[in-house]
């Protein structure tokens, strides 16, 4: 015998309709995935999943975006020094949210549910608006070519978290992978000083 819930359904939160969206994307895939069959999967409006998300592809960088309000923080609070290594540990520390059990889809399912490309695409404008902010940390600290040193502390974060997600779960978190990556590119500008 079923029972009957009475009332409003649970509210719905982000990681709900993120769910909801992962279990349609490997079921039908991306392309096959529509905005309106991930809202009725999780009981929701069209107009809800949009006050969470801009698009569907947007449901990939939940844990992303979270990192990215991260570095935002860290990058107010950072110490004085030399100004790429302030901003290195300001990455470093932002990297703190993603532990083992904590890999953002993008960089380990896209390919299996066919979103490259639109993940390719909305990952440039992420970045893009993360390396604004350690460039504008940059400039206000005095580093030489700021916005250089920005993409290449980003790059190597990029690739460090890219190996990071392939090594499976015995990968530990990203913090150290980052800080390995990203050791050469401070040491260098700041031999360049």
């Amino acid at each position: 015998m079923t029972t009957q819930q009475r009332g409003r359904p649970p509210a719905a939160s982000r990681t709900m309709v993120q769910e909801a969206a992962f279990e349609l994307f490997l079921e039908q895939g991306y392309a096959g995935t529509r905005v309106e069959d991930i809202a009725r999967r999780c009981g929701v409006s069209r107009a809800t999943f949009f006050n969470y998300f801009t698009g569907k592809g947007d449901v990939f960088w939940l844990d992303l975006d979270e990192g990215l309000a991260a570095l935002a923080q860290e990058l107010d609070r950072a110490s004085d020094g030399e100004p790429v290594e302030s901003a290195r540990q300001a990455l470093l520390a932002a990297a703190e949210v993603f532990g083992a059990d904590r890999v953002p889809w993008a960089l380990t399912h896209h390919e299996m549910i066919g979103a490259t490309g639109e993940l390719q695409s909305a990952a440039l404008g992420r970045l893009g608006e993360a390396a604004a902010r350690l460039a504008a940390h940059l400039v206000t600290r005095g580093a030489a070519h700021p916005s250089a040193a920005a993409y290449a502390l980003l790059a190597a974060t990029v690739a460090a978290a890219r190996e990071w997600a392939s090594a499976g779960p015995a990968r530990g978190p990203l913090r150290p992978w980052a800080d390995a990556a990203t050791a050469p590119v401070a040491a260098g500008y700041a031999a360049a000083r």
